[in-house]
């Protein structure tokens, strides 16, 4: 009896031997490697950038695409000639014309609406030439005319090619202007030919006019004096677009990862965000989702709403 005891403990002692050599032994399985963080690239209209929208919105994505947003900001003009040239994956802009023609001219696909704002004339408090509340095609006429014996009254134009720019001359143009001709009619037009939020500051400087979009001018509200003047009607609408370069042309787009991005900022998610940017520092957004709106922007449903397949 006592023998088969100890029979007994000597082999149980063996299997645990056996089993702590056998598990020591054992290679541990190695963990799945994390994927390289992919770059997209952006070039975008100066506005998106000036607010720390696009910061907000990429620090989100990013990690939840394993992706990093590289951001080119410039004037819309310039954003599109980089995507013309194939040097980014995604163009962000807000002039319908001439993303018509990026389209049409096939450097283009998949455009989607995501946001929109409105243009606003600022100026300085004491309004020298007295715009307050009228339409925007007015108070630039006004502004012209008051500035040709007024030396107080002063313009200060982006004159970058901008989204902003382009709006500009439209209102030139419909207050019944040639734009070349404004250019070149004195002293009290300014050319900045920089960004929003550097064009608002030169304004500050010489306490002139400007064009801008309501959410940069909130953004840098804290450094100015200059107020808004005009802030109403159809034609201060300034709506924001984000297209893919077109693969055919371009192949080394990152396509999956562009529509990633477009499809995920025209979602639920990516609009609520946008609702909510700004509210919490300026107690109102800096822009509006462009989700259930497509009427009022002028564009069809589906560029709001359907993902990129």
């Amino acid at each position: 009896m006592q023998y088969t005891r100890f029979l007994f403990v000597i082999s149980a002692v063996m299997i645990v031997v056996a089993g702590i050599t056998f598990s020591g032994c054992t290679t541990p399985t190695p963990p799945t490697p994390t994927p390289p963080q992919q770059d997209l690239l952006i070039a975008t209209t100066t506005s998106l950038y000036d607010t720390g929208l696009l910061d907000h919105l990429g620090g989100i994505f990013g990690p939840e695409y394993n992706a990093n947003l590289r951001v080119t900001a410039k004037g819309t003009g310039q954003a599109l000639e980089l995507g013309q040239n194939g040097d980014v994956d995604v163009v962000m802009v807000h002039d319908r014309v001439r993303e018509d023609t990026f389209l049409q001219n096939g450097y283009g696909v998949d455009r989607r609406v995501f946001a929109f704002n409105y243009f606003i004339i600022v100026g300085p408090p004491s309004d020298p030439a007295n715009t307050r509340n009228m339409t925007a095609t007015q108070a630039f006429d006004t502004i012209y005319k008051k500035a040709q014996t007024n030396p107080k009254v002063v313009f200060v134009s982006r004159g970058d090619a901008s989204g902003t720019h382009a709006r500009e001359q439209f209102l030139w143009k419909n207050a019944g202007y040639n734009y070349s001709a404004i250019q070149v009619s004195g002293p009290w037009y300014v050319e900045s030919g920089t960004g929003m939020g550097a064009t608002l500051l030169i304004a500050e400087e010489k306490n002139a006019y400007t064009l801008s979009d309501v959410g940069t001018f909130l953004a840098y509200k804290g450094n100015l004096s200059l107020v808004p003047l005009v802030d109403q009607g159809d034609e201060l609408l300034n709506v924001y677009s984000a297209m893919i370069v077109n693969p055919a042309k371009f192949p080394d787009t990152k396509v999956q990862l562009s529509k990633d991005w477009i499809n995920w900022l025209i979602s639920s998610k990516g609009q609520d965000l946008i609702a909510n940017y700004g509210v919490s520092t300026y107690g109102q957004p800096l822009f509006h989702p462009a989700l259930g709106k497509w009427e009022l922007l002028g564009v069809s449903q589906a560029e709001t709403q359907d993902p990129i397949p």
